[in-house]
């Protein structure tokens, strides 16, 4: 195993390619901007561990494997005892996990983010371009992805994937956003069991959470907030679909939602 630790402060650009087994902790503090940071993993249990303390931040990770995370390291401070920390407004998250074999185990993505304008995605068992915009899935990815974040702020983009297309592990996500006018969309698809617990606290939030394909549906969400929130809920498949929603609207005009259950 190798592991390796950055201290880093100002305008970086990093591009670093590791095999199986590796460890990579990144810690950046001070008042610098404009960093961009690219990483790039091949093979099984590899970890990174990100810390992060600046604005207009450019963050890209690639994994490819099975049993690989990002997320928490200890030589940062959120007060929770899981994910990496993101602490500051503009920046750019963007992380890809993927399996090219039948015989996948689970990929792991936790974080937290404290700030405004931040755009955040994920994509489990797709891969996608640098825009994030063209997705072409693994024939053989084998699922058992997990997604837990929790975002504090305005004016966030959240976009997440997860898909599988052979019978393994379930889907798992679990994310609180805690803020207005954020735009959130989730998407779990593939032969496993899908799992989604989402938490909006806040309003003139727009959220669309889709669960499609085969396997058993499980959405619960939760929503408060004093004006309007819209809620999109899609789940497709020919077995079982479930839901449950918590709702609390104060807006006198009401809050939209939408709910759609079929194969």
């Amino acid at each position: 195993m190798k592991s390796l630790l950055f201290k880093l402060s100002s305008i970086l650009l990093l591009s670093l390619s590791a095999f199986a087994n590796n460890e990579i902790y990144i810690t950046q503090v001070g008042t610098s901007a404009n960093l961009k940071l690219d990483i790039t993993q091949d093979g099984d249990d590899n970890v990174v561990n990100l810390s992060f303390s600046h604005d207009d931040n450019t963050v890209t990770i690639v994994q490819e494997g099975e049993d690989n995370y990002v997320g928490y390291t200890t030589a940062w401070g959120s007060g929770q005892a899981w994910g990496g920390d993101l602490d500051g407004s503009d920046n750019n998250l963007n992380i890809k996990q993927y399996c090219n074999q039948t015989t996948c185990g689970g990929d792991r993505f936790e974080f937290h983010i404290q700030g405004n304008d931040n755009d955040v995605d994920f994509f489990q068992g797709y891969r996608v371009d640098a825009d994030a915009t063209l997705h072409s899935t693994d024939s053989f990815e084998a699922g058992g992805h997990f997604v837990r974040l929790d975002i504090h702020g305005s004016n966030n983009t959240y976009l997440g994937s997860q898909r599988s297309n052979n019978t393994g592990h379930e889907h798992t996500n679990i994310s609180a956003v805690y803020g207005s006018n954020n735009d959130v969309y989730a998407r779990q698809e593939g032969n496993q069991d899908k799992s989604l617990t989402l938490t909006i606290n806040n309003s003139n939030n727009d959220i669309d959470i889709i669960q499609k394909s085969s396997a058993a549906h499980s959405a619960t969400v939760t929503l408060s907030g004093s004006y309007a929130t819209d809620l999109d809920l899609l789940q497709q498949g020919g077995t079982a679909q479930s839901y449950s929603l918590t709702q609390t609207c104060t807006n006198s005009s009401g809050c939209a939602v939408s709910v759609t259950q079929g194969i």
